[in-house]
């Protein structure tokens, strides 16, 4: 069999790429400009449109997709489920991962992202998705300002929520928020905050930020106000870099203290792991838990 120099350059090329080990392919998150998404290519199952919004000092500016399924909506309108990160999320979303949703109760969905090619905007949403207070930690972790949580959650609730709602019916008995990572952090805070929600999907929250303010703020949170919320807490135990510099004992510490003080007030936690996963690859993971759970796939 005749090999070509070419072909022999590109199979040891996929190789090596292969051969990355998962921690470090999987210590950052890919930073190339995105290509054409499935609202770009068009589904056979939804119908998507978009949104521009600016924040309120105008210095951060969003793109929000809205997919809404083409089949009629139940007679209670459809379930609705908000995406932070929506870029890295829209990306992940093929017509086949539509279609299977078609086939279950198939949510609205609100893909809330920056007005960037890029997967994600890491200094708008370090500013975005977190809360204020706490003590500055490590600034090898903490490189862009944070704690503006409280003026996005604003910008969500009084402007992007109603323009995606004002678009078709949609189930107030079945509204869904999830994120990832600093996105974690934004769902706790909101489930702390806002009763807008009904269920809050947090993946690999960031729990060291700022000496683990996010737990903190559970603690101070008032229990009639989480009583009876539905929180899906999303792990992995793997080793990643957004780990590096803190004590791993420290963070299971946070972990175990946010799990009893949320069961104690009464919110109606679920914990869902997956074991030997590092904080990127949660990501996909905990976005096809969500999908399926909000859908009742599961």
């Amino acid at each position: 069999m005749h090999i070509s120099l070419k072909h022999l350059a590109g199979a040891l090329l996929a190789l090596s790429v292969a051969l990355i080990p998962v921690s470090q392919a999987n210590a950052r998150p890919r930073m190339e400009p995105l290509g054409a998404n499935i609202a770009d290519r068009g589904s056979a199952w939804y119908r998507f449109t978009t949104q521009t919004f600016t924040s309120a000092d105008g210095q951060r500016h969003y793109k929000v997709w809205l997919g809404i399924p083409k089949q009629a909506a139940p007679a209670q309108g459809y379930p609705v489920l908000y995406l932070l990160d929506g870029n890295a999320a829209m990306a992940r979303l093929s017509d086949e991962r539509l279609e299977q949703l078609a086939e279950k109760q198939p949510p609205i969905l609100v893909a809330v992202g920056y007005d960037t090619r890029l997967p994600f905007d890491v200094q708008a949403r370090a500013l975005d998705y977190t809360p204020p207070g706490g003590q500055p930690g490590d600034p090898r972790q903490e490189r862009y300002a944070g704690g503006g949580s409280h003026a996005f959650r604003a910008l969500l609730l009084s402007q992007i929520v109603p323009w995606a709602e004002k678009q078709a019916a949609s189930d107030a008995q079945r509204r869904a928020l999830w994120g990832h990572s600093f996105g974690g952090l934004f769902v706790l805070d909101t489930l702390y905050k806002s009763a807008w929600f009904t269920h809050y999907f947090s993946a690999a929250p960031s729990l060291g930020w700022r000496h683990q303010r996010i737990v903190e703020l559970a603690q101070q949170a008032a229990a009639s106000g989480l009583n009876g919320k539905t929180l899906y807490l999303i792990e992995g135990d793997g080793q990643s870099d957004r780990r590096k510099g803190h004590d791993l004992a420290s963070i299971n510490d946070a972990d175990s203290m946010l799990i009893a003080t949320l069961r104690e007030k009464r919110v109606r936690l679920h914990e869902i792991r997956y074991p030997g996963k590092t904080h990127g690859e949660l990501l996909p993971l905990s976005l096809e838990a969500t999908l399926d759970i909000v859908s009742g796939a599961k």
